[in-house]
């Protein structure tokens, strides 16, 4: 492939965004809404995004200093450039042209070619088939997940008798902060890391929902909020991104109460996969149906690039240990 050229999201021209759709029009491997151009210009009202373009190559970047991520970070669970088949690159030609010495990834999409040398971790990234619904995902599902959902159905008839009507919304304008809010609690009961302590993240979310890329569901027993997803969709893809629910509610299971109820609207939204996202939680290794490779890396140039595999073989070590569990207490506490 020739040279890039790095420009603004905002200086991009019709033909520039043309040809952006038109090379994820023709492979599905790009049908992620992290893909669209329209989550880049949601992201970019927020945090300046760039755009290195080539012949048939688009990848949007937030650059900081001397150094690149994909543009959503860290809330990017699917990245890397969109590419026409065929296309081959240089990595250190893409360092060059954004004027940076790294470019670090967390969520790439396994199998580009040219950045293989620089992949240092696989992981699995689970999805769910809805095709035709509930009736085709339990016929796709593995017996854990056809439980849950057998249990999520028996969990909804006690909520609506104990609690009131169940009513679930597929699609509601309302309760985004009521969401924000009890996804914020839950990060601080676990100890992880607020996402949405920065009020970039939680303006994202509003715009996403105000373009009609987002979407938000709801399920509510009597006047009770029990369960809320905020995810993204685009086309028949939606990427299970922020589910929240009242904790006071938790032996009533609403997290499956929810997406149960989600999978049954499947087809009257429109949406044949939901994409869970990497990770290890309980509730994506029993409700997939299968799973994608997402990659942990970066290009680097010179030192950084011995450095960086240290450093990554160190933490590795580190995680195996049999003392990990206590080393993970420990830095919960000093938080």
């Amino acid at each position: 492939m020739s040279g890039f050229r790095l420009v603004s999201f905002d200086s991009l021209t019709e033909a520039d965004l043309a040809h952006w759709q038109e090379i994820r029009t023709g492979e599905s491997r790009w049908d992620s809404p992290y893909f669209s151009a329209s989550y880049v210009a949601a992201v970019h009202a927020g945090r300046p995004v760039s755009v290195l373009l080539g012949d048939g190559f688009v990848w949007p970047l937030h650059i900081s200093g001397s150094s690149a991520r994909p543009a959503g970070s860290p809330g990017a669970d699917f990245q890397g450039p969109v590419l026409a088949p065929g296309v081959r690159f240089s990595p250190r030609a893409l360092l060059r042209a954004a004027g940076v010495k790294s470019l670090t990834f967390d969520h790439l999409v396994d199998e580009y070619v040219d950045l293989e040398p620089w992949i240092e971790e696989r992981r699995p990234s689970p999805f769910m088939d809805v095709t035709d619904g509930l009736e085709g995902y339990l016929g796709r599902a593995a017996k854990s997940g056809r439980d849950k959902m057998s249990e999520a159905r028996r969990l909804t008839n006690k909520a609506g008798r104990d609690l009131g009507t169940v009513e679930f919304v597929a699609a509601s304008t309302e309760h985004l902060d009521q969401v924000i809010a009890l996804k914020r609690e839950q990060y601080a009961s676990t100890g992880a890391r607020d996402h949405f302590a920065d009020p970039v993240q939680r303006e994202l979310l509003h715009r996403l929902l105000d373009s009609g890329l987002g979407l938000l569901s709801t399920v509510h027993a009597g006047p009770h909020l029990l369960a809320a997803h905020f995810g993204i969709r685009s086309g028949d893809v939606l990427h299970w991104w922020f589910p929240a629910f009242d904790r006071k509610f938790g032996p009533l299971s609403p997290g499956w109460i929810l997406l149960r109820e989600v999978v049954m609207a499947a087809p009257e939204l429109g949406i044949t996969r939901i994409d869970l996202g990497r990770g290890e939680d309980d509730y994506k290794r029993r409700a997939m149906t299968g799973s994608s490779t997402v990659c942990i890396g970066a290009i680097t140039s010179g030192a950084r690039t011995t450095l960086r595999r240290v450093s990554r073989k160190a933490i590795s070590a580190a995680k195996a240990s049999p003392i990990a569990p206590q080393l993970k207490a420990i830095v919960r506490k000093f938080r």
